[in-house]
């Protein structure tokens, strides 16, 4: 008996694992009944395959139990340049980030958050000898850092010393958004260089920025005509 030349050539398993995570990514967060029903598995097939995704940071599982885009699809995102809205908000911000760092001596860097961790998918170093860097593509997580505190309140900006780093304070304002994934950036660098007064010009020079910026990628506009 002769094989059909017209059968998928996908591997039933990968074609399984790769529904499930456009069915996330789709939804941007959904639970395991919701995924496993859209993609027509049984619940204990569907979360073999999400917790091998999530095992590769391709989707993540917040503590309600809801999948949405894992770290290493926010990376890739930020690689394909100029396509994409991650992007093309990167591409957007860059010269904002140059900027700020320039302004305020220390590195910057833009986040974007999937509602549990921020993933830093753009950066300007410091031109200091010391300095921060290497965070573009790392996530940190919002409960206890300074981002995590800005995205959670987009009026003022939030400061923390030694929450992901010894010795390091992060400053971090986000921008107001209209329901979409939260942004924010943040001004990172060694303690001993962000002291109260110093810290102070930071917060001045990032609230500048984000202004600019959100008026730059159209949040307000957004917002007003939601």
């Amino acid at each position: 008996m002769s094989q059909s030349v017209t059968s998928d050539p996908v591997p039933r398993a990968v074609g399984r694992v790769l529904d499930l995570l456009e069915i996330v990514l789709a939804a941007g967060a959904c639970n395991l009944s919701a995924a496993a029903a859209a993609a027509e598995l049984t619940p204990t097939t569907a979360l073999r395959h999400l917790r091998a995704l999530e095992a590769r940071g391709y989707v993540r599982r917040d503590d309600g139990g809801n999948f949405s885009a894992g770290p290493t699809v926010m990376r890739i995102a930020a690689s394909l340049h100029d396509t994409g809205p991650l992007a093309r908000l990167a591409t957007t911000a860059q010269p904002f980030l140059d900027e700020l760092a320039a302004t305020t001596g220390e590195s910057t860097y833009l986040a974007v958050s999937d509602g549990t961790r921020a993933t830093y998918v753009a950066a300007a170093v410091s031109g200091h000898a010391i300095r921060h860097v290497g965070w573009v593509g790392q996530t940190v997580p919002l409960t206890g850092t300074a981002v995590g505190e800005a995205l959670d309140d987009p009026t003022r900006a939030a400061v923390r010393t030694g929450a992901v780093e010894p010795d390091i304070t992060a400053i971090s304002q986000a921008l107001p958004t209209d329901g979409g994934p939260g942004i924010a950036i943040s001004v990172i660098g060694p303690r001993h260089r962000l002291g109260a007064e110093r810290r102070r010009e930071v917060v001045k020079a990032l609230g500048d920025v984000i202004d600019r910026l959100a008026a730059d990628v159209g949040i307000g506009d957004m917002e007003a005509s939601a």
